[in-house]
């Protein structure tokens, strides 16, 4: 029997996985994008000659004669040639759904609004310590489909919203949705659907790992065993969280917070979703505990980048959305120093006014800059903070520098999306960290 065509829609470095494994595959493959000149374009036609693309648009004869169009995380759904094929009976899916039926070892599925790369990373490196060969991927560093090359005995994967819309059969043997805060909401109806799509993770999961702090992020039912994991005192050995200045699980003190490199309360919350992760995943205790004591954070997400003109200087240029920036606000907050914050780009259809109060009481200044500057400054006007624009990066971190005063620290976390003005928000924090070492 032919078989028929499948097609990928996307051709940055989730299409290219895509493709990579089904032409290994010998599986008849197309692409398109609606890009002249995609990302991946030069690399699948110099390892895939015999594949058709089609790039500048997605009207074209491929997408009718697919059995599958396999959409990379990029594109939304509701797109209206995609719309189309889907109302028309074809088969949609994403590369973590063609992972998932390939894979041969369990799955720790990590969502949420914030923190996912630092958990999934955190829990790979807790795997790592435990001897295990482990895949670490998804929606950070490789696609999914690339940790088939090599064997591995777990899999941990960092799970977009985007990505979760195209898996029919999770099954993970741990899944969590860290949180939930507006984010994306110019992909989705309101915060409900998008909502809805993050606690897709808990689908068919052998442990739901649960946020006793985000009623939001807590699945209405749960099939599977249950971990939770929180900032209060926990009451049962089900239960992760803080007692007395130590990370702990029911009765027992695991380690003291004192010993955690990466500050705030919010990455004390992120390590005990992480030991509750590899606790479901069956990672011994002492090895967790090792990789929380190394572990010093990511780079873009609250890294310290100097003391200059007498203030800490922080990149979290990570921080593409609300909840983020209010993490990074209340992480770095002290009752003796303000914070200068460094915002805005592509706010993404946000309410800004979400961050007034903890604005209002931890800010001494704030520097605007990109497309949704102006929506934030009338959006902040209340709060009583002063606030500049800047018309680059280099601009903002000269502003920052004249209004801060000793002790204070300035943070890039902007609470919007970098693509209207740097490639992605790497490039956004390098060119910060740039300014910043260039301060006289």
């Amino acid at each position: 029997m032919t078989q028929q065509l499948q097609v990928v829609v996307g051709l940055g470095k989730t299409g290219l996985s895509l493709v990579r494994h089904l032409a290994r595959q010998g599986v008849p493959v197309a692409a398109v994008d609606t890009r002249e000149q995609p990302p991946e374009l030069t690399q699948i036609r110099a390892e895939f000659p015999q594949v058709e693309l089609h790039c500048g648009s997605l009207d074209t004869p491929l997408l009718q004669q697919a059995q599958t169009l396999y959409v990379s995380p990029g594109l939304a759904l509701a797109t209206p040639q995609i719309r189309r094929e889907i109302e028309r009976g074809v088969h949609i899916s994403g590369d973590v759904d063609l992972f998932l039926q390939h894979a041969r070892a369990p799955v720790v599925a990590i969502t949420g609004s914030n923190a996912k790369s630092t958990v999934t990373t955190l829990v790979g490196l807790m795997a790592e310590k435990a001897g295990l060969t482990v895949g670490v991927g998804g929606n950070i560093g490789m696609p999914a489909l690339a940790l088939l090359e090599r064997p591995a005995e777990l899999y941990v994967l960092e799970l977009s919203s985007f990505q979760l819309e195209t898996i029919s059969h999770l099954q993970a043997k741990a899944a969590t949705c860290l949180n939930i805060s507006a984010d994306h909401l110019d992909r989705y109806r309101d915060l409900q659907h998008y909502t809805d799509v993050k606690l897709q993770v808990y689908q068919e999961a052998e442990w739901a790992i649960i946020n006793r702090d985000d009623v939001a992020a807590q699945p209405q039912t749960v099939a599977g065993k249950q971990l939770g994991f929180g900032l209060s005192v926990p009451h049962s050995d089900n239960e992760f969280g803080l007692r007395d200045g130590w990370l702990a699980r029911g009765s027992e003190n695991l380690l003291p917070v004192a010993q955690l490199k990466i500050p705030g309360l919010h990455n004390q919350a992120n390590a005990l979703a992480a030991l509750a992760l590899g606790t479901a995943a069956g990672l011994p205790m002492a090895a967790m505990l090792d990789a929380l004591r190394e572990f010093a954070g990511l780079p873009h997400r609250c890294q310290w980048i100097a003391d200059k003109h007498g203030l800490h200087w922080y990149n979290d240029s990570k921080a593409t959305n609300i909840g983020a920036t209010l993490a990074a606000i209340e992480g770095l907050a002290d009752d003796t120093h303000k914070l200068v914050l460094i915002a805005g780009g592509d706010g993404k259809g946000a309410d800004f006014t979400e961050l007034s109060a903890a604005v209002r009481r931890h800010c001494r200044a704030l520097v605007l800059l990109g497309r949704d500057a102006e929506l934030i400054r009338v959006a902040l006007a209340d709060t009583g903070v002063p606030a500049v624009m800047a018309a680059t990066l280099g601009e903002a971190v000269a502003k920052a520098a004249e209004a801060g005063v000793p002790g204070d620290s300035v943070l890039l976390a902007p609470a919007c999306a970098s693509l209207d003005m740097f490639r992605n928000f790497e490039e956004r924090g390098e060119l910060f960290v740039r300014a910043v070492e260039g301060l006289a």
